[in-house]
């Protein structure tokens, strides 16, 4: 590895090397970074509802009504058959049945009466639920409009980089498209090299370097962009080969930012690509075609797709 520059820039990824990592940012724009020690999970646990995806939320919005209906089902059986009574002898569910959907009825306050809580344990266990169900609502309630109110951006990414021609010389390339219909204006990309590199002092440092760019930002985003580093005697990739990259396990990081005329907010997001997801003497192919009807179609599965170089 060649001598690692002077420069101590660092954009709050720590240029500390101990050890490989397999990426420093994750193909969903998150940071590889995990957290121990922390003294409380409040703040964690809302955060981490707010940004899992959608399936994952209702997986467990579903998992905790029903632990919560099966425990206070359990404490009324625990309280004895005297407990619940129902207006007719058998309603077809059972004992756990019956408390079960006794205790759906208390949680959501609906109530249809047929059945009812009778003594004064069974009534406090009754009111303590219908308690924790305004409760639990309420919180639901706000973390679905936190979720749908909070502004991200849908951008799509292509799978790899290319180091293609460009004017005189050679570029680093990748490609973006938005996967919503709306469009998102003043559009500005940012590029970043991380390397591992021998320091001075005989250590092994990560190194950050800013790639320019040879159209840093778009004034609207309808299409796709083709964000483009030229490889020329000021770049740190100038000269540098696949194997020279893959020592010093380069990983280049994207930000993308933008104003998102739906929300009305500016949106951004994170990428990145290793050293082994650039294909080299390599384009993009196009993406996107003009109608007979004489209006653009875009196909946002295509914008990854690479045409191979002679």
């Amino acid at each position: 590895m060649s001598p690692a520059p002077s420069s101590n820039f660092d954009p709050g990824l720590t240029r500390q090397y101990a050890g490989p990592l397999l990426r420093v940012v994750n193909k969903d724009g998150s940071f590889n970074v995990q957290r121990t020690g922390l003294s409380g999970i409040a703040g964690s646990v809302y955060s981490r509802l707010v940004v899992i995806t959608w399936p994952r939320f209702f997986a467990l919005t579903i998992a905790a009504y029903l632990l919560v209906n099966s425990v206070f089902a359990g404490i009324f059986l625990a309280l004895g058959p005297g407990a619940l009574h129902a207006t007719e002898r058998d309603l077809g569910l059972g004992d756990f049945g019956r408390s079960f959907f006794f205790s759906v009825q208390t949680l959501t306050t609906v109530g249809y009466g047929a059945v009812y809580p009778a003594g004064t344990a069974a009534n406090i266990v009754a009111a303590v639920e219908a308690a924790v169900g305004l409760m639990g609502f309420a919180l639901a309630t706000g973390l679905l409009f936190a979720r749908f109110s909070r502004p991200t951006s849908k951008l799509v990414f292509s799978g790899r980089m290319v180091v293609a021609p460009f004017a005189d010389g050679s570029s680093l390339q990748f490609r973006v498209a938005n996967q919503r219909s709306n469009v998102l204006i003043e559009v500005e990309a940012r590029m970043m090299l991380i390397t591992v590199e021998l320091a001075p002092d005989g250590q092994l440092k990560r190194n950050f370097r800013n790639l320019s760019l040879d159209l840093p930002g778009i004034n609207f985003l309808a299409l796709t962009w083709t964000v483009v580093h030229k490889i020329d005697e000021t770049s740190p990739l100038f000269g540098k080969t696949q194997e020279d990259l893959k020592t010093q396990q380069a990983e280049v990081l994207i930000l993308v930012k933008g104003f998102d005329d739906t929300f009305g907010q500016v949106v951004h997001t994170r990428y990145s690509y290793r050293w082994d997801e650039i294909e080299w003497s390599a384009k993009f192919a196009p993406a996107f075609f003009t109608a007979p009807e004489g209006h653009l179609v875009l196909h946002v599965g295509k914008i990854g797709d690479i045409a191979r170089l002679s």
